[in-house]
């Protein structure tokens, strides 16, 4: 399963890209999206709406289960992917590309240095 050295990762499964000095974007893994099975819905924060690291920001309805999708990093949602919901199987066919999630605007970019690197991430899903 691949692992991009430029992305970062949580134990929860979900990756972080930087996309600028203070945003990022967020989707979750493709070991995640093979644990679910086929996405279904897709419920994801409005633009403007804070988020707090370790908490729920949506969820992922998938014919197996409902999960939740938690905030990897706090801030502001800055963008959201409103092609899910007409196309919540992108997450399953494009999880790192088509299928991301959010895009946050960071309150502290040195949360990003807790996140897992590819090499932590490979591990965990290996064990």
């Amino acid at each position: 399963m691949a692992a991009p050295d430029e992305i970062k990762y949580t134990e929860e499964h979900e990756w972080v890209q930087r996309t600028g000095d203070d945003t990022v974007r967020i989707g979750i893994t493709e070991y995640a999206q093979q644990q679910l099975g086929d996405v279904v819905f897709v419920q994801l924060p409005e633009p403007g709406q804070q988020v707090t690291s370790g908490e729920s920001m949506g969820e992922v309805e998938s014919t197996k289960s409902v999960s939740e999708i938690y905030a990897p990093v706090s801030g502001e949602v800055v963008a959201r992917n409103d092609q899910l919901e007409d196309e919540p199987e992108l997450v399953n066919s494009a999880p790192l590309g088509g299928g991301w999630m959010v895009e946050l605007k960071l309150a502290d970019p040195a949360q990003l240095d807790a996140l897992l690197d590819a090499q932590a991430y490979q591990k965990l899903t290996e064990s």
